[in-house]
Formats: C-alpha cells, sequence, structure tokens
C-alpha cells in the first residue's frame, strides 16, 4: 500500500528540515511499502525552499512544487490531493506542532476500521500535552459543536490539521476552501456523504503562539466559521 504526504509550506524554515528528519524517522510504517512526499512552498520569503531542495530523504520519494504567490493552505492541499498517488493520503502541517511520530496510529486505525476518514484530535484523553491559549480551545471546540449538531455527527477537534483519508474519498469530495477552512470543508463533507466513514485518534499537540510562526489569525477563525455554516447549514446531501 502506498501513502502520501501532502507538507504545505509557508514560511518553515526553523522547522521544515525537522519535521522532514523525523517522518523519515517514523518510517516505515505497518501497511505501508511506499511514501511519497508531496512539498508545496506557498512562495515562502524565507529559505524554506532551499532546506526542502536539499533535504535528502531516506525512506520517501520527495516531490516540490512551488508557488509563485501565497494561496494558502487549502489551494495546496487540493492541488496536493490531485497528484497524490497513493491509496491513502495524510495532511500533515509543515510546523512541528503535529507529532510525525502519530502517523502510525492514524494508519493503523483506518486499517481497523476500513474508514476513509482518520481525523486527528488533541482532545482525546490518552495522551500527554502542554496546556495552550484558552481562547483557542473555546472556539475550536465551538466551531466543533456547531459542526457536530449541524451534521450530526459527534466530532471532538475540527481544526485540526492531521487528517488521512483514501483517494476514493478524496476524490469525492470536490474541495474548494483555499485557506484554513480546509479542514472543517473535509471533515463536514465527509460527514455528508457518509457519516459512519470517520473515526477519530489522539494526536500529541505541540502549540506555538504568533512569535513562534502561527499562521492563522482572528479572521480566519470567522472563515472557519462561515464554512461551517456553508456546507453545515446551507448545503444538502447529494
Amino acid at each position: 500500500m502506498k501513502l502520501s504526504i501532502i507538507i504545505p509550506v509557508y514560511n518553515e524554515e526553523k522547522s521544515i528540515e525537522t519535521l522532514l528528519s523525523k517522518i523519515d524517522h517514523a518510517l516505515p510504517l505497518k501497511f505501508i511499502n511506499e511514501v511519497e512526499c508531496i512539498i508545496y512552498n506557498d512562495a515562502s520569503s524565507d529559505r524554506s525552499l532551499e532546506i526542502i531542495e536539499n533535504y535528502i530523504p531516506l525512506n520517501f520519494k520527495k516531490i516540490i512544487f512551488s508557488n509563485s504567490k501565497n494561496n494558502g493552505k487549502g489551494f495546496n492541499v487540493i492541488n496536493g490531493l490531485k497528484q497524490a498517488s497513493g491509496n491513502l493520503i495524510l495532511i500533515q502541517d509543515g510546523d512541528l506542532e503535529l507529532d510525525p511520530s502519530d502517523i502510525n496510529s492514524l494508519i493503523v486505525a483506518q486499517q481497523q476500521s476500513n474508514a476513509q476518514l482518520v481525523n486527528g484530535s488533541r482532545y482525546l484523553p490518552g495522551i500527554l500535552r502542554p496546556l495552550y491559549a484558552y481562547r483557542r480551545y473555546f472556539f475550536n471546540k465551538l466551531f466543533t459543536n456547531i459542526a457536530s449538531f449541524l451534521v450530526d455527527v459527534r466530532f471532538t477537534d475540527l481544526a485540526c490539521g492531521y487528517k488521512l483519508l483514501t483517494k476514493e474519498l478524496a476524490g469525492k469530495l470536490n474541495l474548494t476552501e483555499n485557506r484554513f477552512g480546509i479542514e472543517a470543508e473535509i471533515i463536514i463533507k465527509t460527514a455528508i456523504i457518509n457519516k459512519t466513514q470517520i473515526v477519530e485518534v489522539p494526536v500529541h499537540y505541540w502549540p506555538r503562539n504568533k512569535g513562534d510562526g502561527k499562521k492563522i489569525r482572528n479572521i480566519d477563525g470567522l472563515r472557519i466559521l462561515w464554512v461551517i455554516l456553508k456546507y453545515g447549514l446551507f448545503r444538502k446531501k447529494n
């Protein structure tokens, strides 16, 4: 079985080499015999692209795309899904907030459940995590609860960047969100197609703040709320 890992990167010169090394050390994975990393440099103004190009992977194939302008995480995920050739596709943020040591747990959960989407959760018990900003936690839980109510599926973490999906599901979603709303769009559209095809697993989380390079802003929270309402409330099941 082949795994495609999509990594959107924007100004991550401090973290991207360590991230790629962690992915290398997480391999090989159960059930997986081939891995490709599809890396999208989203017009970074730092040394991210240089570091990516110079990194020599041991255990995966490296495919690099570089945008001439910043298009947003969702844009890169959508195009990465089109390029991906794996049976399973993992979305991996370019920072170090999420730990590649959890990739195997996501894959095992998918194989055991045969679910089309495995959602990482920063709130399920069983993993030690540092404390972080309450307001960020509050609004994420609020948005998660709204989405859960609208599609009648109990999620615990709508906005987690770790999502593992099948190639078959990726072809059905018709994703359109170019920025941070992509996580909400993926999980809500999957629930509309088949709410029994989603499982969640706990993942490690090492939060950053703005000074550390955190990209999401307050305005992005409003956009995510609109995505939830647009696909969860106004979009009927096909």
